[in-house]
């Protein structure tokens, strides 16, 4: 137990969280929406600081991060607990998971940072990070100033956080996945609990700061898939993040409050690449299906970079640009 970053006391034993846009007034004894944020005696307390539900290797294509270190190894986190309530969640047993949880292993930021030595970087996922941003603030801190570009941090997030929070931990923050579930005020108010606003600022915030973001949309059938919807989020891209922004639109398959919903179906998946792409994005890639996720010069069309499943192969990039025409392709490695 920590106590928490961004809130403020409010009088009576009661305190304002200002981590996420939720800003939960919350009372003496109680937690916030997240579950993992509690109010003890007028002070905030986060109550997964370095308890982590699950620690692996994974390929950092896995997140997915497609443009960002291919081929490389990241060690991903993940704790309990999340500020939003999606009916088609599929980490439920981590997002509804408590805090008081046995199962829960301890971690120091030393012994963490020891740990992501036998990677290439770290990533907070999942979860959803933000909730957990106290422990992700003092690990992605140290390894910076001990290791430098050595090895780098990744946020794979649903994008639902202030300002102040994002702007504090971006100097030591690299890359983020940014989950858009949809584009549709109410389908985040019903569905997900939360509002779309908010996580599109997030994602033009960090642009802005030069994080490297990819955005993910997961194609939920009936709910987020109609043509002028995808069409509105693909422009919304193209115009605020970059038409070289990564977008990775995912097939939803059924889970939790969600298991009468069909999975999507691969002519839906096509469709919507082909619509991203009439909106002008360059680097649209399909997850959760077979596919062909090769990067493709959007000048000549030649495959620089080959993908199967969660691996990259070999990089064809001169200098960061395709071998045949000369345009940049920008993948980082």
């Amino acid at each position: 137990m920590k106590i928490a970053k961004f809130w403020e006391e409010k009088g009576e034993n009661k305190v304002s969280c200002s981590l996420c846009p939720h800003n939960c007034a919350i009372k003496e004894g109680k937690r916030g929406i997240c579950g993992v944020r509690e109010n003890r005696g007028g002070v905030l307390y986060s109550l997964v600081y370095g308890k982590a539900a699950s620690l692996t290797g994974d390929p950092i294509e896995k997140k997915p991060l497609y443009h960002f270190y291919p081929g490389t190894q990241v060690l991903s986190y993940g704790t309990m607990g999340c500020n939003f309530s999606c009916n088609f969640c599929q980490n439920r047993s981590l997002s509804c998971g408590s805090p008081d949880s046995p199962y829960l292993r301890e971690w120091t930021v030393e012994k963490m940072v020891n740990e992501v030595k036998k990677y290439h970087g770290v990533a907070w996922t999942y979860n959803e990070p933000t909730i957990s941003y106290e422990f992700s603030y003092d690990v992605f801190k140290e390894l910076k100033e001990r290791e430098g570009k050595e090895k780098y941090t990744v946020y794979v997030t649903n994008g639902y956080m202030e300002k102040e929070p994002l702007d504090e931990i971006a100097p030591y923050l690299d890359a983020m996945n940014i989950d858009i579930k949809a584009f549709d005020e109410k389908f985040y108010q019903k569905i997900v609990g939360g509002e779309l606003r908010p996580v599109l600022k997030t994602a033009k915030r960090a642009v802005e700061k030069n994080i490297h973001v990819e955005v993910t949309y997961l194609i939920i059938p009936g709910h987020n898939d109609s043509q002028e919807e995808l069409r509105r989020f693909s422009r919304w891209v193209a115009e605020n993040l970059g038409k070289d922004n990564v977008v990775h639109f995912s097939r939803f398959h059924p889970d939790h409050e969600m298991r009468n919903v069909p999975p999507t179906h691969a002519k839906k998946m096509k469709e919507a690449r082909k619509i991203a792409e009439s909106q002008g994005l360059n680097f649209v890639y399909l997850g959760n299906m077979p596919a062909d996720n090769d990067t493709r010069c959007p000048n000549c069309g030649k495959s620089v970079l080959s993908r199967a499943y969660f691996s990259s192969g070999e990089s064809k990039l001169k200098n960061g640009r395709c071998p045949k025409c000369g345009r940049d392709i920008p993948i980082i490695a």
